[in-house]
């Protein structure tokens, strides 16, 4: 039985919206299973550090684009929207090249809150980051841009 409470096709390799940050750094959503959802992000000279390695804001950014998705396909529009609240990350391994891939998962998705764990590996599939995310989910009138 699949977690999502909205229509979600699998596999497209999605785009994130344009004029945002996930869309800046090329993260692509590129595949949604039953309780989970997995997306890329190159690492190159827009998501590195001066050292030449992977930045952990850059880390940072894809776990959170990626919890912050499965948190919206998760979550019942008829309930709310979700927000995120904090993220945690460790940064575990270096990674100088290539694509980070995070998988985000459920470790609880509740009417009012939820809790994603998004694993960041390498092309070996070596953890790189492994990050928390907590979700709010609010009305959806209390969650207009601010101006």
């Amino acid at each position: 039985m699949s977690l999502w409470k909205r229509p979600v096709t699998i596999g497209e390799g999605l785009p994130t919206p344009p004029n945002t940050m996930g869309h800046h750094l090329d993260i692509r959503v590129t595949e949604v299973g039953p309780d989970f959802l997995r997306g890329t992000m190159p690492v190159d000279a827009r998501t590195v550090q001066p050292y030449g390695r992977l930045h952990g804001g850059a880390s940072c950014v894809l776990a959170e684009e990626l919890g912050s998705i499965a948190a919206f396909l998760a979550t019942d529009p008829a309930i709310g929207v979700p927000v995120g609240l904090d993220l945690n990350a460790n940064h575990i391994r270096p990674l100088g090249s290539g694509l980070v891939t995070g998988t985000a998962r459920p470790v609880h998705v509740g009417r009012t809150s939820q809790v994603w764990e998004i694993r960041l590996t390498d092309a070996d599939d070596r953890l790189v980051c492994i990050s928390r995310l907590t979700i709010a989910v609010i009305p959806a009138d209390r969650a207009k841009p601010a101006s």
